[in-house]
Parts: structure tokens; C-alpha cells; sequence
């Protein structure tokens, strides 16, 4: 007996489109370099903010720069290992925002939302000022043009990133490569020697004007926390990724802690030993470059790797914020748009965005490092705080094997983290942290605004709930006409396919011209009705919307076509005329009716 055969219908492979493949997608090495520079390259300031704080009390104080670096490395160790928790909590990315929203309520959200948009501005605004200020300090002479330096980095890393976010991490890897190398250099040359090599900067008087204390131990911790910036940039961005997303972004997490780390405790162990102070026109780096490499070639050569870096490191946060938004734009609390990708994955408006808020941040502090510091690292550690608060609360509800080992863990980064907060809220106050305190509130409001309107808009449209069933109607096609030509032609043929009925209008600025144009139709004889309209001032746009409006009084479905020429090149667009967009512009901001354009294409030039 036979029972037929079974047949298989195969289905051609259709190539993928760019950014469709995991080609496009972010390895673990790929990641360091797009979305850690920022962390990297905050050795270059952190351990200096430290040094700075402490030589308040005096030279002698600075012996502490070695135990408060142990105690940041150690909090770094927490805040490496709950960001790989929240990587496997989360893995659509989002950070300190997904997990506020899922443990902690919507307020809590909208807050780490904020400071985490305030922290990636001013993350491209302090990288760039402070690599041209590095540069400035080796080339005196771009010392004027520290602004002019800042705005061309950032259109040349906003390019980049527009292009795809794989490009840029390939076009990263080798800087990242050059700067981890140089600072390991420095830390090892540094360490064989006996005595520094060279001394750069001149002496400057040390003015004792605090007293040591606790007060001042935790200023001087919680400014060494800014080397920390940056950690939750691969959190934000696990979608980048290729697959399996989660493993290779706690992958680059990890190594991103374990380098970081090494780094800053190596380069402290050197301040320690050298009892480098604050000199003169010089940063505690280069100072310690100097004592390990001369003021040679191999000087010249690390200085700019840094300062390259430093510039570069603004990419975590165009790796980091386009994620953020287009999740925020998912949760409607910010305009759809943001959730929309190019071809490659790269949601190119929140580049946009961000490319122009921070370049507006550095006109207006023209490009200075300093004016930016206090602002810069109270929104990352809010992000921070409430990341693992939230992730004690996780593991408290999901009860699973250690989680009390892991809550306890996230417990004490969470206590750090806020007290480093409080203590840079405080001491920061008047020297900026003002404007931090005034902005996140006010894109607190904004996110909610937005999100107030979509659920407004929704309810309107009838979202999730069945409509009413839609009937036929009557039709009229509606198509303005200036002259009888092949454009004419070819809109009245694409209106008699539209509509049950077409009328074609046409305005002139006499009767007398009326009169002839409407001779020249009737002896065309399109089949389409044509009423002429007369308009002394010669406006084209008011009669047709008037007449328009009139012909909507009429139980009918009303489209107006509008035929458009479509110049071959985009360049002559210019030329031709913009009544049509006009036209329809105001018809759509007035009107009920279906308002079409229809190109006719040029095939000339």
C-alpha cells in the first residue's frame, strides 16, 4: 500500500543583511575596546584625584594613596562581580535601569535612568577635554585651541560609531592595545628601577589646609572612585554583542576588572615609593612616565597613547547611551524613534543625541577638564548604588542557592557606593554637583512626561481592545494641478486607479488665464473633472486647502494626490518647486484627508 511521498519544500538561503549576522556584533576583545576605554583610561586621572585630595594635609599624607587604592580595587572586585550578576539577571543590557525597573519600582528607574544619561554626557565631555589637555601639555602651543581639538575628536568618533558599532571596536582595538601596554610599561620599568630616570614640572609649594582625619580619607576614596567610571557601560550593552551575548559580556567584564585593577594598584605602589607629589604643568602619570621611561622618545610616545585613549574612551558611551535610550524608548519614556536601528545595529539618533549634548557641555565649560570633574562620577555611582540594591532585592525574592552570600555581597557595594555618593553630593556641592542635582530631577520629569503621553495616546487609539469594524465608503481623489504635462498625466492616472471619483484642481491669478487653461483640457480630454480656482494674490496653498476643506462636508473618504518632480540627483531637489511639501504640510495639520505624494522621476542629468 502505498501512501504517497513525502515531499520537502527547501527554501533558498537569502543573505543577511548587514547587522543582521553576528558578524556585526561585538567579541569579548571587541567589547574591551568599544565599550572599557572610559574605565581603562580613568588610571590616567584616578589615582592624581586621590594624590590631590591628600596633599591637603600635607606631603606625609600622601603615604596613604597606596591603602585607599587597595580599598577602591576592592570595591572594583564587588562591582565587577554584580555587574556580571546583573549580565545573567539581564540580558537585553540596560544596567542599573533594567534592574531598577524590574526590582524597585518605577521611580527608582526613571532616577537610574537619568543618572545614567547625565554620566555618559559628561563621559564623552571629561575624555575628550581631558586628551587635549594631555596633548596640550606635551605641544604647548594647542594650548589655545583646546575646544577646537574636543569638537573634532567628537565628530570624528560620532562617525565612526554612525558607521557601526563593530567598526569603531576594531578601529579601537589597536589605541587600547598601545595604552594598556604603555601603562603596564611604565608600571614594570617603573618597578626594576632603583631611583626615577627623569624629573619633569616644576615645584609647587604644598599649603597645608585641612587636618587628616576620616573627613578627609573619605573625600580622598571617594574622588580615586572616578578611576571606577565606565564599569557599567558593558551591562548597558550586552545586545551588542555576538551570541552567546551574556557569556562574552561577563567575559569582557571580567577582564576589564582584572586589568583595571592591576593598573591602579601598580601605579600606586609607584606614588607610594616615589613619593610623587602635585607638580607643575605636568599630571602624576607623566611624572611617573618620566621616572620610568626618560624624557626620551619612549616619554613622548606614552604620552600620546594616553592622550589618544583618553580622547577615544568616549566611545563607551556611544556604545552604552543608544542601548539605554532605545530601551527607555521601548518602556515609552522616550520618543519611539530611539528604538529605531540602521541597517547595521546602531540606533543612530541616540548617537545623534548624545554626539550634540556633549558638544554643547563643552562649549559651554570651553572644553576644561576641571569645571567637568565634580560632575562626573555621582550619576555613574547612583547607577551604582541602585544596581545592587536592586540585586538584593532579586536574590531576597528569588530565594536561590547562596543567595544570602550574594545579597550580603551586593549589600556592601551598595553601602560603598552610596556613601562615596554622599561624600561627592557634599564636597562637590559648590564647585558644580549643583547642576547634576538640578538636571537629573528635571529628565526624571521629561522621562515621565513622555511616558505619560504614550499611555494618553493609547488609550485614545484604543491599544489592546478590539475596534469597531471598518465600512466602505464613497471616495474622492483630490489632485491640484499647475500645468498639462507628463507629471499631470501620470498623478490623474495613478488618482483614476485610487478612487471612484477625481477631480483635478488647478488656481489662477485671473479669470482670463482660467478660461485658457481650461480650453487647453477640454481639448486634452483627460476624463477627469477640472475646477478652476481664482486667487488675485497668486497663493496656490490657501485656495486648495479652502476647496479642500469644503468637499469634506460630503459623506466621502477624501485623498489628495500631490504630483511631485523627482530630480535623478539629490542635489538638484533645490531647483525644483516646494509647493507640494507646503501643500501638504498644512493639509495634514488641518485636514482630516488622506494626503499623498507621487514622485515622477527625472531621468535627465
Amino acid at each position: 500500500m502505498s501512501f504517497g511521498t513525502a515531499s520537502r519544500k527547501v527554501v533558498p538561503r537569502v543573505p543577511l543583511r548587514p547587522g543582521e549576522g553576528d558578524k556585526d556584533h561585538l567579541t569579548s576583545f571587541e567589547g574591551l575596546s568599544a565599550l572599557s576605554l572610559d574605565a581603562l583610561s580613568s588610571v590616567a586621572y584616578g589615582p592624581e584625584a586621590i594624590v590631590l585630595v591628600l596633599v591637603a594635609a600635607g606631603t606625609s599624607a600622601l603615604r596613604l594613596t597606596l591603602p585607599i587604592t587597595l580599598a577602591i580595587a576592592g570595591l572594583l572586585a564587588v562591582l565587577v562581580v554584580s555587574y556580571c550578576q546583573v549580565i545573567a539577571v539581564h540580558p537585553d543590557g540596560g544596567g542599573a535601569y533594567a534592574v531598577g525597573k524590574k526590582d524597585l519600582g518605577a521611580k527608582v528607574s526613571l532616577l537610574a535612568a537619568a543618572s545614567l544619561v547625565v554620566d555618559y554626557v559628561l563621559t564623552v565631555a571629561v575624555s575628550l577635554a581631558a586628551g587635549a589637555a594631555s596633548m596640550a601639555s606635551a605641544f604647548p602651543s594647542l594650548r589655545h585651541h583646546l575646544l577646537a581639538m574636543c569638537l573634532i575628536g567628537l565628530v570624528v568618533i560620532t562617525a565612526v560609531n554612525l558607521w557601526g558599532i563593530a567598526e569603531s571596536a576594531r578601529a579601537l582595538m589597536l589605541p587600547m592595545v598601545l595604552f594598556i601596554s604603555a601603562i603596564f610599561g611604565v608600571i614594570v620599568v617603573g618597578l626594576m628601577r632603583s631611583h626615577p630616570a627623569a624629573l619633569v614640572g616644576s615645584a609647587q609649594p604644598v599649603h597645608i589646609s585641612e587636618a587628616l582625619g576620616a573627613i578627609l580619607i573619605l573625600k580622598a576614596f571617594s574622588a580615586g572612585c572616578s578611576a571606577l567610571t565606565g564599569i557599567e557601560a558593558i551591562a548597558n550593552g550586552v545586545p551588542t554583542f555576538r551570541e552567546p551575548r551574556a557569556r562574552r559580556a561577563q567575559r569582557t567584564e571580567l577582564m576589564l576588572g582584572g586589568l583595571l585593577g592591576a593598573m591602579l594598584i601598580g601605579l600606586s605602589v609607584l606614588i607610594n615609593r616615589e613619593h610623587v607629589a602635585p607638580r607643575e604643568g605636568v599630571t602624576v602619570l607623566a611624572q611617573l612616565t618620566a621616572g620610568s621611561f626618560g624624557t626620551g622618545w619612549a616619554y613622548y610616545a606614552t604620552n600620546i597613547a594616553i592622550t589618544l585613549v583618553l580622547a577615544l574612551a568616549a566611545n563607551t558611551s556611544f556604545g552604552g547611551l543608544p542601548v539605554l535610550m532605545s530601551l527607555l524608548a521601548k518602556d515609552n519614556r522616550l520618543p519611539h524613534l530611539f528604538g529605531l536601528r540602521a541597517e547595521r545595529p546602531v540606533y543612530r539618533f541616540g548617537v545623534v543625541v548624545l554626539a550634540l549634548l556633549s558638544a554643547v557641555l563643552l562649549i559651554a565649560v570651553d572644553a576644561v577638564t576641571n569645571r567637568l570633574i565634580p560632575l562626573y562620577a555621582i550619576g555613574v555611582f547612583t547607577g551604582f548604588t541602585i544596581s545592587q540594591t536592586g540585586l538584593v532585592r532579586h536574590w531576597y525574592g528569588e530565594r536561590s542557592p547562596r543567595w544570602m552570600l550574594r545579597a550580603a555581597l551586593n549589600g556592601t557595594g551598595a553601602a560603598l557606593t552610596a556613601t562615596a555618593t554622599i561624600v561627592f553630593i557634599v564636597s562637590k556641592f559648590t564647585s558644580g554637583a549643583w547642576v547634576v542635582l538640578l538636571t537629573v530631577p528635571a529628565l526624571m520629569l521629561l522621562f515621565s512626561r513622555v511616558q505619560d503621553y504614550y499611555q494618553a495616546v493609547g488609550l485614545e487609539l484604543g491599544l489592546g481592545r478590539i475596534p469597531y469594524r471598518p465600512l466602505a465608503a464613497k471616495s474622492l481623489v483630490i489632485v491640484p494641478v499647475g500645468d498639462i504635462s507628463k507629471v499631470t498625466a501620470h498623478a490623474l492616472h495613478a488618482a483614476l486607479s485610487l478612487g471612484d471619483d477625481v477631480i483635478a484642481v488647478s488656481v489662477h491669478p485671473t479669470a482670463d488665464q482660467s478660461a485658457e487653461f481650461r480650453a487647453r483640457w477640454d481639448e486634452w480630454n483627460p476624463g477627469v473633472r477640472l475646477d478652476t480656482l481664482e486667487s488675485p494674490d497668486r497663493s496656490l496653498v490657501h485656495p486648495i486647502v479652502d476647496y479642500v476643506r469644503q468637499a469634506e462636508q460630503g459623506n466621502r473618504q477624501i485623498a489628495v494626490l500631490i504630483p511631485e518632480v523627482e530630480p535623478r540627483r539629490w542635489r538638484y531637489r533645490i531647483l525644483q518647486n516646494q509647493r507640494g511639501l507646503i501643500l501638504a504640510t498644512v493639509l495634514r495639520a488641518i485636514t482630516d484627508v488622506v494626503v499623498c505624494t507621487i514622485p515622477y522621476r527625472l531621468t535627465v542629468r
